[in-house]
């Protein structure tokens, strides 16, 4: 060691303490073995100093980790502090209205609700009500009684002959093989003792969707699974057999999701196993390829032709689409194919950018598609704004938590609404963010059998059922402030934002709200001139190039 002149002391090199882990265990383990000459106790510490001495000399010589190279031992804190990170952020740092994607304070809102335990907060609201991100439902001075009845939806339009009465709050995609067929079981037994739906997710139909038969929507992606050739191309036989299940209510095509709309997928075939080939129809063990487009169809036109034959082979039940809007133009141009050909989707889904996803690149999570409030907006328009809402049911979904969620939808043109992690909440989601490496704690969005087990499907699904009932209750009850019997009442003008701390506005007043027939009768008249001009029924593509 040098000597400080100044302080007339020993210094400490500045390399001694990156080393002295490393250095104390190889003295420790000279010492344990000398030591063994004469005390048999000695070989247990030298084995815990051998190895420590191992791993050392294992991360000075290595190269793929500079830190560890430098730092032997050491710097393996990191990596513990890392894993460590999201639950001290959870459980320690983040206040209750800080947590994202889904905050702390909604989740123990939805884990009360699943458990049955008192759901009401003292002393008073915990949110900023001076800040632009705080809305409200506006109350009557003049109540209405709770309503008796179930908060229900008729779906399905003229052509279709298997209507389907749906509840406004329902299970929203998620398939087997993100989640596991534990999950996958509770969930589908808390829909059916709930009376709402469970959407399967585009991984189509498993055996843990069909035990206990609750009601089904089955999603058909890009990759066409549990109706597809060999080839990934969409066998008409293989749809009609699974669509022709009593327990398939409706039929749902995914264009796209919110979480990464314009994204395909890959299930490596190192994760296909036995189980995920038979529910999908692929081959065990080899790659699972979702394409970002459909093959059956490439034109508006064509998609609702496609959407014919599917209620045809179906049996005459609701077949809808699900997208992310992304360019307003797109969703005019569906419209205009319906109104042309006299044929209509009996519905349609509006994802939100901010839904969820099991894995999905950063870029596309934060910064491709259309948050729900400005896509279900757009998407009312364009059919109030054709005269065909009356035919064409609306869902949202993206991050529904709460009755004031399905609420603030309604408000704004939603007839239902779904939510996906919310369930996966009342199944025993903690929020680990675990989902994309199967190591889900819990055993909700993994495929490890020891992991499952944590599961119980009895007691997770009566906490569904329990969700799902005191949710629409509170719903019930926000309706019933607001002076209306039921959700469908609600109206833009009932719905209120914060913009500034000195200014309030009701939705209709933020944005533009159609009347029926609108843009058949006065399109120039109106905010969306330009992309309804420039839709074309055959082509998802503008008819000139303009920014809209």
């Amino acid at each position: 060691m040098a000597v400080d002149s100044d302080l007339g002391r020993m210094r400490v090199p500045p390399y001694f303490w990156r080393f002295a882990i490393l250095g104390g265990a190889a003295v420790g383990l000279i010492v344990s073995l000398i030591s063994a000459f004469w005390w048999d106790g000695a070989i247990l510490p030298a084995a815990g100093f051998g190895g420590l001495t191992g791993l050392g000399a294992y991360d000075y010589f290595q190269t793929r980790h500079s830190l560890m190279r430098n730092y032997p031992i050491i710097g393996r804190a990191r990596w513990i502090f890392e894993e460590l990170r999201p639950y001290l952020r959870q459980y320690i740092v983040e206040s209750d209205r800080d947590g994202r994607p889904i905050d702390r304070a909604s989740r123990s809102v939805v884990y009360a609700r699943a458990k049955g335990e008192e759901d009401a907060v003292p002393f008073g609201t915990a949110l900023d009500v001076g800040s632009s991100e705080y809305a409200f439902i506006t109350q009557s001075m003049a109540p209405k009684p709770l309503s008796a009845g179930d908060l229900r939806v008729d779906v399905g339009g003229p052509d279709c002959t298997q209507p389907y009465s749906s509840s406004i709050f329902n299970i929203s995609a998620m398939s087997f093989g993100s989640l596991s067929g534990n999950a996958i079981e509770a969930l589908n037994l808390g829909a059916k003792l709930g009376r709402f739906y469970h959407d399967t997710g585009e991984g189509s139909i498993s055996p843990y969707h069909r035990k206990h038969g609750g009601d089904l929507v089955w999603e058909i992606g890009s990759g066409y699974f549990g109706c597809r050739n060999r080839d990934g191309s969409f066998d008409e036989g293989a749809f009609q057999a699974n669509a022709q299940n009593d327990q398939v209510k409706m039929i749902e095509i995914k264009i796209s999701q919110g979480a990464k709309p314009g994204h395909g997928g890959m299930l490596p075939g190192a994760k296909v196993t036995a189980e995920i080939a038979a529910t999908r129809g692929i081959p065990i063990g080899e790659d699972c390829i979702s394409p970002a487009y459909h093959t059956t169809f490439s034109t508006p036109r064509e998609l609702i032709a496609w959407a014919a034959r599917l209620r045809e082979l179906s049996g005459g039940k609701p077949i809808g689409a699900k997208f992310c809007v992304g360019k307003p133009h797109e969703v005019f141009a569906l419209t205009k194919a319906m109104l042309e050909m006299g044929v209509t989707l009996d519905f349609i889904v509006v994802d939100g950018a901010e839904g969820g996803t099991g894995a999905a690149p950063q870029e596309f999570v934060d910064h491709v598609g259309m948050p729900l409030r400005e896509g279900l907006i757009l998407t009312r328009n364009a059919l109030v704004g054709a005269g065909l809402k009356d035919r064409v049911r609306i869902g949202a979904a993206g991050k529904a938590t709460s009755a004031f969620a399905i609420a603030s939808n309604a408000a704004i043109g939603a007839d239902w609404t779904n939510a996906a992690r919310a369930f996966m909440f009342t199944v025993g989601c903690i929020h680990s963010l675990k989902c994309h490496t199967g190591g889900c704690p819990v055993g909700v969005a993994t495929q490890d059998p020891m992991r499952q087990r944590a599961l119980v499907i009895p007691e997770k699904a009566e906490r569904v059922r329990r969700f799902h009932a005191h949710t629409l209750r509170a719903l019930k009850e926000i309706v019933a402030a607001a002076g209306l019997d039921h959700p469908s009442e609600l109206e833009p003008h009932n719905l209120y934002h914060r913009l500034s701390p000195y200014v309030l506005s009701p939705a209709d007043e933020l944005y533009t709200f159609l009347k029926s027939g609108q843009l058949l009768a006065d399109p120039q008249g109106t905010a969306y001139d330009v992309p309804w001009s420039v839709a074309d029924p055959d082509s998802f593509k503008p008819k000139r190039n303009v920014a809209n």
